[in-house]
């Protein structure tokens, strides 16, 4: 906004100026205050538009430069304790609006604004330190998607970050009585435009991340001109949002409205009132949905029973529950029937048994040295108790034992020497 100023003097004259004689003449110091002081008499602190020209930024941290248009211009100086509110990187050529008071610089006895205040003039420029921030705040990765976080699906106490008298909370309100009233709602009034009103919207954002007592913040405000949703655009609001260890919804403005605040929040409402609509669950939607249930599990309870009865009647007609005795005997003669089978299978194993033993008895005795002995043979032992198989196994005098097959005989070896009889030599 553009306020302008005019000084309209009036001078007597007459065809030949008059000179005055007060006897004394002033100081160029004296002159120079009094035209000081008449400048602030006259003029209130006021809003001057104009081109930035000559932009220097002293170490001290004063800013120094000059507002120009096409026929004048106007020394300005903004000490560095009210530069911190700028919103932009002042440069050369830049159309502004500067908020000051109008003085005289003594020691050039000049004047020159002081600068309380300095904005973008008209749409574009604001636009341009809308795009210039943008691009800032995304190369750091504050608007990365990876960082974003889900929204609660039930959030039991949702915190506001608005004026406290707007229409916005209003309808903020009336949706959340409308579709779940079981959520309470936490209010830090801020002022959403003006000097101050960013500062006031991180510091509310700040407590709710650093207090922890609600479930999600709705930052916003409702529509107006890219000047009046500025302080959204603000960086300090941006790193705020940023820092939040709550989920953050942004909803300024109306839907075709953006703010640097949209991109870096963790959802992006077009409005506050969908805000809310995003935020909170549909109560009567759940309600037609508990009723579905409702009515399915009672389906479902009466299927099932239905189901139980049927299988309960067939269990009560079947034979076995109507003639339990019937049931008993057929099963005690199974239980005969299976004793008599294993009482045959031990017969039958017991008596192959006794085969086998008998047959393997016949084996032993057939190839026992007893039979031999029977037909007539002997065993002869030395004296040591071992078989003998030839005389040359003895010594003369050597006492053998002949063992029989009814006895034995004990004999002594008097010659060793005997050829066999048997020798056809």
């Amino acid at each position: 906004m553009f306020v302008g100023f005019s000084l309209s003097v009036e001078f007597e004259t007459t065809d030949t100026p008059k000179s005055v004689d007060s006897g004394r003449s002033m100081t160029v110091a004296e002159v120079t205050r009094e035209i000081k002081r008449l400048f602030r008499d006259r003029f209130e602190p006021l809003w001057i538009e104009g081109e930035l020209s000559g932009y220097k930024l002293h170490g001290s941290g004063h800013h120094y430069f000059t507002l120009k248009d096409a026929t004048a211009q106007l020394s300005c100086a903004m000490w560095r304790m009210y530069s911190k509110g700028l919103k932009f990187t002042p440069r050369d050529g830049l159309l502004v609006q500067a908020f000051g008071q109008l003085e005289v610089y003594e020691p050039q006895g000049k004047y020159q604004l002081i600068v309380y205040e300095v904005r973008l003039s008209g749409e574009g420029e604001l636009q341009k330190a809308f795009e210039e921030l943008k691009r800032k705040l995304e190369k750091e990765g504050l608007f990365d998607t990876a960082r974003k976080r889900s929204l609660p699906s039930f959030p039991e106490r949702i915190g506001l970050v608005t004026s406290g008298t707007g229409a916005a909370l209003h309808d903020i309100q009336n949706i959340a009585a409308r579709r779940w009233p079981l959520a309470q709602l936490i209010l830090k009034p801020v002022r959403v435009q003006g000097k101050g009103a960013a500062e006031e919207i991180a510091e509310a954002v700040n407590q709710f991340s650093h207090e922890g007592n609600v479930d999600v913040v709705i930052v916003g405000r409702g529509g107006g001109s890219l000047e009046d949703l500025w302080a959204f655009n603000e960086e300090v609001v941006a790193r705020a949002i940023f820092a939040s260890k709550i989920p953050i919804v942004s909803a300024v403005g109306h839907e075709i409205d953006f703010t640097i605040a949209d991109f870096v929040a963790d959802l992006r409402a077009p409005t506050p009132s969908a805000a809310m609509e995003l935020v909170l669950p549909d109560g009567e939607e759940i309600t037609r949905r508990l009723h579905q249930l409702e009515r399915r599990l009672s389906r479902m309870t009466v299927d099932r029973v239905a189901y139980l009865k049927q299988q309960l009647r067939l269990l009560t007609s079947h034979w076995a529950l109507k003639q339990p005795q019937q049931l008993a005997n057929t099963v005690a003669q199974r239980l005969d029937d299976l004793n008599e089978r294993l009482r045959e299978s031990a017969i039958g194993v017991r008596e192959s048994g006794q085969q086998n033993f008998n047959h393997l008895v016949e084996l032993l005795n057939a190839v026992s040295p007893h039979r031999v002995l029977q037909r007539g043979y002997a065993i002869v032992r030395g004296p040591k108790g071992l078989a003998l198989r030839s005389s040359s196994e003895t010594k003369t005098g050597e006492l053998l034992s002949i063992e029989l097959a009814e006895d034995s005989l004990a004999a002594r070896v008097q010659n060793s020497d005997i050829p066999d009889l048997f020798d056809d030599r």
